[in-house]
């Protein structure tokens, strides 16, 4: 589709122009760019943070981080691959904050899965619960987001 950059599945119309639009503190921009990664930020944050508290905040400090930095975005890598590292990089830190702090447990969330399905996510999830903090975000990263 013209004028559609996709960054690692996550497609934004015009990309070069809202980021640069960004870059001027465009409200609409910058609106933009949280609307078409709220989703995968949360996402990797309630994977690594494991409550929906932390997640919320990791969000928030991730897009304030993003409005922050926008300016030394370098269009060489893609920009999800920016966003996303500003989030794990934020969730890490807030795991570090929290690390001796009593953690909820997974809610689920995955609704409508065929059984066999459902039985393996449960098996993978006691699997990661069995990780330290550390070493579930460092398998998530690696396995689930790609990072190496």
């Amino acid at each position: 589709m013209p004028g559609t950059l996709v960054m690692d599945s996550y497609p934004l119309a015009n990309a070069e122009s809202v980021v640069a639009r960004a870059r001027t503190g465009d409200p609409s921009a910058l609106e933009a760019l949280y609307r078409a990664f709220e989703a995968p930020v949360y996402n990797l944050a309630r994977r690594i943070c494991r409550t929906t508290e932390d997640a919320e905040d990791v969000l928030q400090e991730t897009f304030f981080e993003v409005c922050r930095s926008i300016g030394r975005y370098r269009e060489e890598g893609s920009l999800w691959g920016w966003v996303r590292s500003i989030a794990a990089s934020k969730a890490l830190m807030r795991l570090r904050r929290n690390k001796y702090r009593d953690t909820d447990e997974l809610q689920d969330e995955v609704i409508g899965s065929r059984r066999e399905d459902n039985a393996l996510r449960m098996d993978l999830e006691a699997a990661l619960e069995r990780l330290s903090e550390t070493a579930r975000a460092v398998v998530w990263l690696h396995d689930v987001e790609g990072y190496t």
